[in-house]
Protein backbone atom coordinates (compact mmCIF):
# COMPACT_ATOMS: atom_id res chain seq x y z
CA UNK A 1 0.00 0.00 0.00
CA UNK A 2 1.33 3.25 -0.88
CA UNK A 3 1.56 6.13 1.67
CA UNK A 4 1.48 10.03 0.48
CA UNK A 5 1.78 13.49 2.29
CA UNK A 6 -0.89 14.16 0.38
CA UNK A 7 -3.66 12.80 -2.32
CA UNK A 8 -5.67 15.33 -4.49
CA UNK A 9 -8.96 13.93 -6.01
CA UNK A 10 -9.67 15.38 -9.55
CA UNK A 11 -7.16 16.41 -11.81
CA UNK A 12 -8.88 20.01 -13.28
CA UNK A 13 -6.69 23.43 -12.80
CA UNK A 14 -7.58 23.59 -9.20
CA UNK A 15 -6.11 19.80 -8.40
CA UNK A 16 -3.29 20.06 -10.77
CA UNK A 17 -2.20 23.66 -9.53
CA UNK A 18 -2.51 22.64 -5.67
CA UNK A 19 -0.41 19.56 -6.65
CA UNK A 20 2.22 21.38 -7.98
CA UNK A 21 2.60 23.82 -5.63
CA UNK A 22 2.52 21.40 -2.76
CA UNK A 23 5.26 19.18 -4.42
CA UNK A 24 7.18 21.82 -5.24
CA UNK A 25 7.63 22.72 -1.25
CA UNK A 26 8.70 19.12 -0.93
CA UNK A 27 5.84 17.20 -0.42
CA UNK A 28 4.93 13.67 -1.58
CA UNK A 29 1.63 14.07 -3.69
CA UNK A 30 -0.66 12.03 -6.03
CA UNK A 31 -3.46 13.02 -8.26
CA UNK A 32 -6.44 11.07 -9.35
CA UNK A 33 -9.27 11.55 -11.64
CA UNK A 34 -11.78 9.24 -13.04
CA UNK A 35 -11.19 10.47 -16.56
CA UNK A 36 -8.72 8.51 -18.87
CA UNK A 37 -8.24 11.54 -20.49
CA UNK A 38 -8.05 15.54 -19.83
CA UNK A 39 -9.24 16.44 -23.01
CA UNK A 40 -12.47 14.49 -22.46
CA UNK A 41 -15.48 16.18 -20.05
CA UNK A 42 -14.30 19.56 -20.30
CA UNK A 43 -17.14 21.46 -19.04
CA UNK A 44 -15.57 25.41 -18.96
CA UNK A 45 -15.78 27.52 -21.39
CA UNK A 46 -12.05 28.53 -20.56
CA UNK A 47 -12.57 31.95 -20.30
CA UNK A 48 -9.39 33.96 -18.79
CA UNK A 49 -9.68 37.54 -17.48
CA UNK A 50 -6.74 39.94 -17.95
CA UNK A 51 -5.98 39.88 -14.42
CA UNK A 52 -5.59 35.58 -14.44
CA UNK A 53 -2.80 36.14 -17.03
CA UNK A 54 -1.19 39.21 -15.79
CA UNK A 55 -1.13 37.20 -12.18
CA UNK A 56 -0.22 33.61 -13.36
CA UNK A 57 1.74 31.72 -16.36
CA UNK A 58 -0.66 30.58 -19.00
CA UNK A 59 1.09 30.20 -22.56
CA UNK A 60 0.60 32.37 -24.81
CA UNK A 61 0.03 29.31 -27.13
CA UNK A 62 -2.89 27.78 -25.47
CA UNK A 63 -5.20 31.01 -25.70
CA UNK A 64 -7.15 32.46 -28.54
CA UNK A 65 -6.42 36.07 -29.97
CA UNK A 66 -7.84 38.93 -27.35
CA UNK A 67 -11.65 40.40 -26.80
CA UNK A 68 -12.05 43.66 -26.28
CA UNK A 69 -15.41 43.97 -26.93
CA UNK A 70 -18.62 43.48 -25.32
CA UNK A 71 -22.42 43.57 -26.35
CA UNK A 72 -25.25 43.38 -23.57
CA UNK A 73 -28.60 42.10 -25.52
CA UNK A 74 -32.51 42.18 -24.03
CA UNK A 75 -34.78 39.99 -25.23
CA UNK A 76 -35.92 41.12 -28.17
CA UNK A 77 -31.77 41.31 -29.43
CA UNK A 78 -32.63 45.15 -30.49
CA UNK A 79 -29.87 47.85 -29.66
CA UNK A 80 -27.04 45.86 -27.75
CA UNK A 81 -24.72 48.09 -25.60
CA UNK A 82 -21.33 47.91 -26.42
CA UNK A 83 -18.74 48.43 -24.42
CA UNK A 84 -14.79 48.77 -25.49
CA UNK A 85 -11.74 47.86 -23.44
CA UNK A 86 -8.74 49.58 -24.85
CA UNK A 87 -6.69 46.13 -23.24
CA UNK A 88 -7.60 42.56 -24.28
CA UNK A 89 -9.94 41.76 -21.38
CA UNK A 90 -10.32 38.13 -22.14
CA UNK A 91 -9.08 35.13 -23.91
CA UNK A 92 -10.46 31.74 -24.79
CA UNK A 93 -8.07 29.20 -24.02
CA UNK A 94 -7.72 25.43 -25.40
CA UNK A 95 -8.78 23.66 -21.80
CA UNK A 96 -7.55 20.01 -23.02
CA UNK A 97 -4.05 21.78 -23.28
CA UNK A 98 -3.83 23.82 -20.74
CA UNK A 99 -4.88 20.75 -18.33
CA UNK A 100 -2.30 18.93 -20.18
CA UNK A 101 0.48 21.40 -19.44
CA UNK A 102 -0.60 21.98 -15.73
CA UNK A 103 -0.36 17.96 -15.64
CA UNK A 104 3.24 18.49 -16.66
CA UNK A 105 3.93 21.14 -14.34
CA UNK A 106 2.19 19.18 -11.64
CA UNK A 107 4.99 15.93 -12.69
CA UNK A 108 7.82 17.91 -13.49
CA UNK A 109 7.71 19.49 -9.90
CA UNK A 110 7.30 15.34 -8.22
CA UNK A 111 3.75 14.77 -8.18
CA UNK A 112 2.25 11.60 -9.43
CA UNK A 113 -0.57 12.04 -11.49
CA UNK A 114 -3.01 9.03 -12.23
CA UNK A 115 -5.73 9.01 -14.72
CA UNK A 116 -8.22 6.48 -14.91
CA UNK A 117 -8.50 6.16 -11.50
CA UNK A 118 -11.92 6.35 -9.65
CA UNK A 119 -12.49 7.70 -6.25
CA UNK A 120 -14.66 5.93 -4.02
CA UNK A 121 -14.37 7.53 -0.21
CA UNK A 122 -12.01 7.96 2.28
CA UNK A 123 -11.75 7.14 6.42
CA UNK A 124 -9.32 8.54 8.81
CA UNK A 125 -6.62 9.05 5.75
CA UNK A 126 -7.56 5.14 4.19
CA UNK A 127 -8.46 6.63 0.93
CA UNK A 128 -10.44 3.56 -1.97
CA UNK A 129 -10.05 3.86 -5.25
CA UNK A 130 -12.31 1.33 -7.87
CA UNK A 131 -10.20 -1.57 -9.15
CA UNK A 132 -7.13 0.12 -7.80
CA UNK A 133 -5.35 -0.16 -4.43
CA UNK A 134 -5.96 2.14 -1.66
CA UNK A 135 -3.34 4.53 -0.65
CA UNK A 136 -2.57 5.96 3.23
CA UNK A 137 -2.22 10.04 3.29
CA UNK A 138 -1.40 12.24 5.60
CA UNK A 139 -4.26 15.00 3.64
CA UNK A 140 -6.53 14.97 1.27
CA UNK A 141 -7.46 17.64 -1.32
CA UNK A 142 -11.20 17.43 -3.01
CA UNK A 143 -10.44 19.11 -6.28
CA UNK A 144 -13.57 16.79 -7.69
CA UNK A 145 -16.14 19.14 -8.80
CA UNK A 146 -19.22 21.00 -7.83
CA UNK A 147 -20.82 17.95 -6.33
CA UNK A 148 -17.56 17.17 -4.79
CA UNK A 149 -17.77 13.16 -2.69
CA UNK A 150 -14.51 14.10 -1.24
CA UNK A 151 -16.41 17.41 0.58
CA UNK A 152 -19.00 14.59 2.16
CA UNK A 153 -16.42 12.04 3.56
CA UNK A 154 -14.75 14.85 4.76
CA UNK A 155 -17.56 16.44 6.61
CA UNK A 156 -17.15 20.02 5.07
CA UNK A 157 -19.85 22.21 3.36
CA UNK A 158 -21.09 21.01 0.36
CA UNK A 159 -22.58 23.50 -3.27
CA UNK A 160 -26.44 23.63 -2.96
CA UNK A 161 -27.15 26.63 -5.29
CA UNK A 162 -26.15 25.44 -8.87
CA UNK A 163 -26.83 26.65 -12.42
CA UNK A 164 -26.85 23.86 -15.12
CA UNK A 165 -24.58 25.31 -18.05
CA UNK A 166 -24.33 24.06 -21.63
CA UNK A 167 -22.49 24.91 -24.62
CA UNK A 168 -21.33 24.04 -28.25
CA UNK A 169 -17.52 25.03 -29.91
CA UNK A 170 -17.40 25.41 -33.55
CA UNK A 171 -14.49 26.81 -35.22
CA UNK A 172 -14.58 29.95 -37.52
CA UNK A 173 -12.84 30.91 -40.43
CA UNK A 174 -9.61 32.98 -40.25
CA UNK A 175 -11.23 36.76 -40.71
CA UNK A 176 -14.66 35.92 -41.17
CA UNK A 177 -15.54 37.34 -38.01
CA UNK A 178 -13.97 40.29 -35.49
CA UNK A 179 -13.94 39.26 -31.61
CA UNK A 180 -16.81 40.31 -29.50
CA UNK A 181 -18.41 38.43 -26.38
CA UNK A 182 -21.98 38.68 -26.29
CA UNK A 183 -24.23 38.20 -23.42
CA UNK A 184 -28.30 37.78 -24.35
CA UNK A 185 -30.24 38.10 -20.89
CA UNK A 186 -33.33 36.25 -21.46
CA UNK A 187 -34.74 34.41 -18.64
CA UNK A 188 -37.07 31.95 -22.01
CA UNK A 189 -33.05 31.01 -22.52
CA UNK A 190 -31.52 30.98 -19.45
CA UNK A 191 -33.32 31.77 -15.89
CA UNK A 192 -31.15 33.16 -14.04
CA UNK A 193 -28.18 33.93 -16.03
CA UNK A 194 -27.78 34.41 -19.44
CA UNK A 195 -26.97 33.20 -23.37
CA UNK A 196 -23.70 33.75 -24.48
CA UNK A 197 -21.47 33.61 -27.32
CA UNK A 198 -17.76 34.18 -26.81
CA UNK A 199 -16.17 34.48 -30.51
CA UNK A 200 -12.30 34.99 -30.95
CA UNK A 201 -11.93 34.86 -34.19
CA UNK A 202 -10.62 31.08 -33.89
CA UNK A 203 -13.86 29.48 -32.37
CA UNK A 204 -17.07 30.79 -31.08
CA UNK A 205 -18.52 29.38 -28.11
CA UNK A 206 -22.05 29.16 -27.86
CA UNK A 207 -23.59 28.45 -24.57
CA UNK A 208 -26.75 29.19 -21.97
CA UNK A 209 -26.88 28.29 -18.16
CA UNK A 210 -29.97 28.85 -15.74
CA UNK A 211 -31.19 27.42 -12.72
CA UNK A 212 -32.28 23.97 -13.62
CA UNK A 213 -35.80 24.00 -12.01
CA UNK A 214 -36.61 27.21 -13.90
CA UNK A 215 -35.64 25.24 -17.74
CA UNK A 216 -39.59 23.87 -18.84
CA UNK A 217 -37.72 22.56 -21.81
CA UNK A 218 -34.84 21.26 -20.73
CA UNK A 219 -30.84 22.76 -21.21
CA UNK A 220 -30.27 20.76 -24.89
CA UNK A 221 -33.53 22.24 -25.99
CA UNK A 222 -32.62 25.48 -24.84
CA UNK A 223 -29.12 25.47 -25.61
CA UNK A 224 -30.34 24.58 -29.44
CA UNK A 225 -32.78 26.94 -30.33
CA UNK A 226 -30.44 29.73 -29.24
CA UNK A 227 -27.71 28.60 -31.08
CA UNK A 228 -30.06 28.84 -34.52
CA UNK A 229 -30.29 32.47 -33.71
CA UNK A 230 -27.28 33.30 -31.24
CA UNK A 231 -25.53 36.70 -32.12
CA UNK A 232 -22.95 36.72 -34.10
CA UNK A 233 -24.09 35.06 -36.91
CA UNK A 234 -25.14 30.96 -37.26
CA UNK A 235 -22.62 28.64 -36.70
CA UNK A 236 -21.62 26.77 -39.34
CA UNK A 237 -21.64 23.08 -40.75
CA UNK A 238 -18.25 21.38 -39.00
CA UNK A 239 -16.69 19.80 -36.04
CA UNK A 240 -18.68 21.06 -32.90
CA UNK A 241 -17.82 20.19 -29.69
CA UNK A 242 -20.91 20.07 -26.67
CA UNK A 243 -20.00 20.42 -23.20
CA UNK A 244 -21.73 21.04 -20.19
CA UNK A 245 -22.28 21.08 -16.27
CA UNK A 246 -23.76 22.40 -13.09
CA UNK A 247 -22.01 25.55 -12.00
CA UNK A 248 -22.14 26.42 -8.22
CA UNK A 249 -23.26 30.15 -7.64
CA UNK A 250 -23.57 30.24 -4.06
CA UNK A 251 -20.16 31.54 -3.46
CA UNK A 252 -17.40 30.41 -1.05
CA UNK A 253 -18.37 27.38 1.06
CA UNK A 254 -17.96 28.33 4.69
CA UNK A 255 -16.57 25.06 6.17
CA UNK A 256 -13.61 24.51 3.41
CA UNK A 257 -10.85 22.88 5.66
CA UNK A 258 -10.70 19.69 8.37
CA UNK A 259 -7.54 18.16 9.77
CA UNK A 260 -8.04 15.73 7.42
CA UNK A 261 -8.46 17.21 3.92
CA UNK A 262 -10.00 20.95 2.31
CA UNK A 263 -11.37 21.55 -0.74
CA UNK A 264 -10.17 23.99 -3.90
CA UNK A 265 -11.62 24.91 -6.94
CA UNK A 266 -15.31 24.15 -7.43
CA UNK A 267 -15.76 21.79 -5.04
CA UNK A 268 -15.06 25.05 -2.69
CA UNK A 269 -17.52 27.30 -4.45
CA UNK A 270 -14.85 29.24 -5.55
CA UNK A 271 -17.01 30.80 -8.15
CA UNK A 272 -18.00 33.71 -8.95
CA UNK A 273 -21.88 34.45 -7.84
CA UNK A 274 -22.64 36.60 -10.57
CA UNK A 275 -20.54 35.88 -13.67
CA UNK A 276 -20.39 31.60 -13.06
CA UNK A 277 -16.59 33.01 -13.61
CA UNK A 278 -13.94 30.33 -11.88
CA UNK A 279 -10.87 30.01 -13.63
CA UNK A 280 -9.83 32.73 -11.62
CA UNK A 281 -10.59 32.18 -8.28
CA UNK A 282 -9.76 28.49 -8.56
CA UNK A 283 -5.76 29.74 -9.41
CA UNK A 284 -5.66 31.78 -6.02
CA UNK A 285 -7.46 29.60 -3.92
CA UNK A 286 -5.13 27.10 -4.75
CA UNK A 287 -2.15 29.05 -3.83
CA UNK A 288 -3.90 29.80 -0.27
CA UNK A 289 -4.42 26.10 0.07
CA UNK A 290 -1.25 24.79 -0.68
CA UNK A 291 0.07 27.19 1.38
CA UNK A 292 -1.97 26.75 4.43
CA UNK A 293 -1.25 22.71 3.80
CA UNK A 294 2.50 22.78 4.00
CA UNK A 295 2.57 24.87 6.76
CA UNK A 296 -0.35 22.74 8.73
CA UNK A 297 1.56 19.57 7.55
CA UNK A 298 5.30 21.22 8.78
CA UNK A 299 4.20 21.85 12.40
CA UNK A 300 0.48 20.19 12.68
CA UNK A 301 -0.89 23.49 14.47
CA UNK A 302 -4.77 22.78 13.14
CA UNK A 303 -4.46 27.31 13.77
CA UNK A 304 -3.29 27.17 10.67
CA UNK A 305 -6.10 25.76 9.11
CA UNK A 306 -7.98 28.66 9.93
CA UNK A 307 -6.33 31.05 7.34
CA UNK A 308 -8.63 29.11 4.64
CA UNK A 309 -11.96 30.36 6.00
CA UNK A 310 -14.83 30.58 4.07
CA UNK A 311 -16.73 33.10 5.85
CA UNK A 312 -13.81 35.46 5.90
CA UNK A 313 -13.46 34.71 2.27
CA UNK A 314 -17.36 35.12 1.39
CA UNK A 315 -16.87 38.91 2.30
CA UNK A 316 -15.92 39.23 -1.03
CA UNK A 317 -18.47 37.77 -2.63
CA UNK A 318 -21.23 39.74 -0.53
CA UNK A 319 -21.66 42.44 -2.98
CA UNK A 320 -22.16 39.61 -5.93
CA UNK A 321 -24.24 37.37 -3.64
CA UNK A 322 -26.54 40.10 -3.74
CA UNK A 323 -27.05 40.59 -6.96
CA UNK A 324 -27.24 36.75 -7.67
CA UNK A 325 -30.48 37.12 -5.85
CA UNK A 326 -31.19 40.09 -8.44
CA UNK A 327 -30.19 38.32 -11.27
CA UNK A 328 -32.42 35.52 -10.21
CA UNK A 329 -35.43 37.55 -9.99
CA UNK A 330 -35.45 38.61 -13.42
CA UNK A 331 -37.96 35.78 -14.42
CA UNK A 332 -40.28 37.91 -17.45
CA UNK A 333 -38.92 38.79 -20.84
CA UNK A 334 -39.87 42.45 -19.61
CA UNK A 335 -38.18 42.21 -16.31
CA UNK A 336 -35.25 41.88 -18.19
CA UNK A 337 -35.68 44.40 -20.83
CA UNK A 338 -35.88 46.88 -17.94
CA UNK A 339 -32.64 45.17 -16.87
CA UNK A 340 -31.05 46.56 -20.12
CA UNK A 341 -32.42 49.60 -20.43
CA UNK A 342 -31.15 50.79 -16.76
CA UNK A 343 -27.47 49.56 -17.59
CA UNK A 344 -28.09 52.16 -20.67
CA UNK A 345 -27.25 55.27 -18.95
CA UNK A 346 -23.94 56.48 -17.33
CA UNK A 347 -24.09 55.13 -14.18
CA UNK A 348 -25.05 51.77 -15.44
CA UNK A 349 -22.92 51.59 -18.07
CA UNK A 350 -20.28 52.11 -15.54
CA UNK A 351 -21.55 49.59 -13.24
CA UNK A 352 -21.03 46.82 -16.32
CA UNK A 353 -18.13 48.34 -17.21
CA UNK A 354 -16.86 47.32 -13.44
CA UNK A 355 -18.17 44.11 -13.43
CA UNK A 356 -17.21 43.09 -16.78
CA UNK A 357 -13.66 44.74 -16.85
CA UNK A 358 -12.61 45.69 -13.50
CA UNK A 359 -9.10 45.34 -12.04
CA UNK A 360 -10.49 43.46 -8.85
CA UNK A 361 -10.14 39.40 -8.03
CA UNK A 362 -10.74 36.67 -5.47
CA UNK A 363 -8.84 36.10 -3.45
CA UNK A 364 -6.51 38.51 -2.64
CA UNK A 365 -3.59 36.01 -2.43
CA UNK A 366 -1.07 36.34 -5.20
CA UNK A 367 2.52 37.85 -4.57
CA UNK A 368 1.55 39.17 -1.29
CA UNK A 369 0.79 35.62 0.34
CA UNK A 370 2.92 34.23 2.66
CA UNK A 371 3.70 31.65 3.18
CA UNK A 372 2.79 29.54 5.53
CA UNK A 373 5.16 26.38 5.46
CA UNK A 374 8.16 29.00 5.46
CA UNK A 375 7.40 32.35 7.09
CA UNK A 376 8.64 33.74 3.57
CA UNK A 377 6.96 35.83 1.27
CA UNK A 378 5.89 33.81 -1.67
CA UNK A 379 7.10 34.77 -4.85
Amino acid sequence: MQTVDVLVVGAGLAGLSTARLLAGRGLSVMVVDRRRSLSTGVRTTGIFVRRTLDDFDVPDRLLGPGVRDVLLYPPSRRAPIRLTSDRDEYRVADMAAVYEHARRAAESAGARVLLGVRYVDTTMGFVRFAGAEPVTTRFVVGADGARSRVARDLGLDVNRRFLVGAEIVHPIASGTTTPAFHCVLDPRIAPGYLGWVIDDGRHAHVGVAGYPNAMRTGIRHLLDAFAADAPGGKPPAGPVERRGGPIPVGGVLRRLACPAGLLVGDAAGAVSPLTAGGLDPCLRMSELAAAVIAGYLRTGDQRVLSRYDGDALRTRFRGRLLLRRVFAGIRSPAAAEAAVTALRGRAGRALAARTLFGDGSFPEVGPRLTDLATGRPHR
